[in-house]
């Protein structure tokens, strides 16, 4: 059997506000989305900065979490899988989108700190391996038609 890994790991803060929806099986899930950056020096000497905007989805009890806890601006760890789904649109145009499949996320700031300030300790951890938190994804397929947008 080959060996194979599957691992998205982001600190960073979230652009927007999560968005809670159910699926039509009632499952909660959750899309936001992550902005991390990295600086470098140029040829020149002068400073660069690159931003990079990062799909999370959060389903089951982590996503009910996330949308109550999370607010635009937030400093947030997030590790899980990524994973692409594909679509068409009404239109019959084919769409792809590869996101971040979240089995964990901590808090890394205080509510109403500015994302600038340096991080504290985490507020709320919610481990996947936590026999009380079901994170909703184990080995289960997601399913296109699950998806409410």
């Amino acid at each position: 059997m080959a060996m194979s890994l599957n691992r998205a790991q982001l600190i960073g803060n979230l652009t927007r506000d999560p968005e809670l929806r159910n699926t039509t099986s009632g499952q909660s899930v959750t899309n936001f989305t992550v902005a991390t950056s990295s600086q470098w020096n140029d040829v020149n000497g002068q400073k660069q900065e690159r931003s990079e905007f990062h799909p999370v989805v959060a389903w089951g009890k982590l996503a009910e979490i996330c949308a109550q806890y999370l607010t635009k601006g937030r400093k947030v760890y997030v590790d899980g899988r990524l994973q692409t789904r594909e679509w068409e649109t009404p239109d019959g145009q084919k769409r792809q989108r590869t996101e971040i499949v979240a089995e964990n996320m901590i808090i890394l700031d205080k509510a109403g700190q500015s994302a600038s300030a340096p991080i504290l300790e985490p507020t709320l951890s919610t481990p996947v391996n936590d026999t009380s938190i079901d994170a909703g994804v184990g080995d289960q397929e997601i399913r296109v038609e699950d998806i409410p947008f």
